[in-house]
This record gives structure tokens, C-alpha cells and sequence, in this order.
């Protein structure tokens, strides 16, 4: 497969977000790819739209306590806790090794625990010139707010989508967590507090029980369950937040098809991440990027951007 795959014979693959121009609408999720460079052994990762890399946070986090998988069927639940080496260290140690086999837009995945965190991690990885996007995580728990979630409340939101806009140039893109009653107003309330994009949905929380040892599988007791099993739930909400808020969206839970990303960008994602698929499959993207000529020619799509929000 060339690397410029932003016109094949079968039609135009190439979207923009906000102005960021992908070649494809592909991009390894978050926490499913790690920094990327890390698969480059595999293939050549240069033909991704864009990736985006492991949650990174302030500090240095080991994770949660072991296990932290559980298989379940058509899915996984994983309770890893943002492992990663904190902000300074992805800075200096990471973003270099990435430049030098990923020549493509990136998308820096930020978490956070308080609103503090979150704009001084945001405004680091602001400054680094081969970051395009910021897409930020607000499924942490507010540890200066009882433990709620940022995303699980329009106001929490919005007080930290407010903050973050405040120190960031680059396009911003709310991550959306879909445990919540309205996916819609959650949307709203972050667009309004200056979002420029939306991303979702990322996991829905679920549990696993050992029946021989009557003991939860995951040492957390609970996780984030993902896989090909919560697609629909993704495409409901993707279209749902898609016709109501009119930024952007990046569609994404239980992708693992060229199928799928033709759907989820029927539903309103302009772009679309792939998760889970990448640890089942680690060519899971390469193969997606490769077969979606295929489908579009069957399709009788000349452009992948004509597509985006054509379910009615």
C-alpha cells in the first residue's frame, strides 16, 4: 500500500478536522497503540490519518493493581489506570521517537484529576509543534470533587473545558465518557464551554465475576468494556451528538471493519478511531486503511467526506 492514500482509484479518502487535514480517516485509539513507534516494527505506520497516543498525565502513574484484562465475548474489559510516564517524559523521551517514523498529524490524548492538571498538561503538549490535536480525556474522576467523573456532569464539563481553551491554540476535542443519562447535553455543555470537536464514546463500565473463586476477574472489580460488542451503542450516540452540536466528531467504540468506519462516518464522525481491534489484530488499522477502497468502490462512494452524516 503507497503512503498517500488520499486519492486511490476507487475515490478520495481524506477528511479534515478543524482544518487538520488527514490522508484517511483512521487512527489508532488511545491506550490501544501505545506512543505508536512501538508498532512500526509491524508496518509501516506513516499510512494512518493520524494517531492518538497513549493517555498521558501529569505525573508519572503505574496503573491499576493486576489483573487488569478480562475477555468477555465480543469485547474486553480493562482497568489498566493511564499507565504512562507522566507529561515531561512523553515530551522528551517519546514524541521524538515517534517523529522519526510518523510523519502524519498526531493526536495527544490528555488526562487529568484535577482542573490544575489538565491545563498544565495542556498547555505543554500544546507547544509541541507535531501535535495538531488535543484530545482530552474527561473520564478521570475529580478528586476535588468527590470522585465524579469530569464528563459524568455539564458542569464539571464545562468548567474544565473553559480552563483548558484558556492555554490552548490547537484544536481541541473533548473525549465524552457514554456512562451517563444524555450523551446530548454532555456534548453540548463542553461545545459551549469551547470545544472545537467532540470524540466518543470511549468505554462503557462493566464487570466480570470468576465463578470458581466468586471473585471479580479485574482487581479493580470494575473496568472499561470495549470491543466489537458496543458498536451500536457508539454509532446511536455518535449520531445523536453529531446532529445536535455542530463541531466535528470522532466516532469511535468497537471499530474493527472498514464496514464499521463506513457506518460510523454515515452516522457523523468525520474520523474514526480504532481500539480494541488493535490488540486482537495488530494490522487491525493497516488492513481497515486497505480494504476501504474496496468497500467504497462497492458503495459508489467517490469520497469518504461526502459521506460524513449521511444516515438521516
Amino acid at each position: 500500500m503507497v503512503k498517500n492514500q488520499e486519492k486511490s482509484m476507487a475515490g478520495d479518502l481524506s477528511v479534515s478536522l478543524c482544518g487538520v487535514r488527514l490522508q484517511n480517516p483512521v487512527v489508532p485509539a488511545s491506550g490501544c497503540f501505545g506512543f505508536g513507534y512501538e508498532m512500526s516494527e509491524y508496518y509501516d505506520i506513516d499510512m494512518l490519518g493520524s494517531i492518538s497516543f497513549k493517555g498521558t498525565t501529569r505525573d508519572q502513574r503505574f496503573g491499576n493493581p493486576l489483573p487488569r484484562i478480562a475477555e468477555c465475548p465480543s469485547g474486553m474489559i480493562n482497568s489498566v489506570g493511564l499507565q504512562n510516564p507522566g507529561i515531561d517524559v512523553v515530551i522528551e523521551r517519546e514524541l521524538p521517537k515517534l517523529k522519526a517514523v510518523f510523519h502524519q498529524p498526531i493526536i495527544a490524548n490528555i488526562s487529568g484529576f484535577s482542573i490544575d492538571e489538565y491545563v498544565e498538561c495542556c498547555e505543554k503538549i500544546d507547544r509541541q509543534e507535531q501535535v495538531e490535536i488535543i484530545e482530552l480525556n474527561v473520564s478521570c474522576p475529580n478528586v476535588h470533587g468527590g470522585g465524579m467523573s469530569f464528563g459524568t456532569s455539564c458542569d464539571s464539563i464545562s468548567e474544565v473545558v473553559k480552563a483548558v481553551k484558556q492555554v490552548a491554540r490547537k484544536p481541541l476535542f473533548v473525549k465524552l465518557t457514554p456512562n451517563v443519562t444524555d450523551i446530548v447535553s454532555i456534548g453540548r455543555s463542553a461545545v459551549e464551554a469551547g470545544a472545537d470537536g467532540l470524540c466518543l464514546i470511549n468505554t462503557l463500565l462493566g464487570m466480570r465475576i470468576d465463578i470458581m473463586t466468586r471473585r471479580p476477574v479485574v482487581a479493580n472489580r470494575m473496568g472499561g468494556f470495549s470491543g466489537p460488542a458496543v458498536f451500536p451503542v457508539a454509532v446511536r450516540m455518535v449520531w445523536q451528538v453529531a446532529n445536535a452540536c455542530g463541531v466535528p466528531v470522532i466516532g469511535c467504540g468497537g471499530v474493527s471493519t472498514a464496514k464499521d468506519v463506513i457506518e460510523m462516518m454515515m452516522a457523523g464522525a468525520t474520523a474514526v478511531e480504532v481500539g480494541a481491534a488493535n490488540l486482537v489484530n495488530p494490522y487491525a488499522c493497516k488492513e481497515i486503511i486497505e480494504t476501504l477502497p474496496v468497500e467504497m468502490k462497492k458503495l459508489g462512494i467517490s469520497s469518504l467526506s461526502e459521506i460524513i452524516g449521511a444516515a438521516k
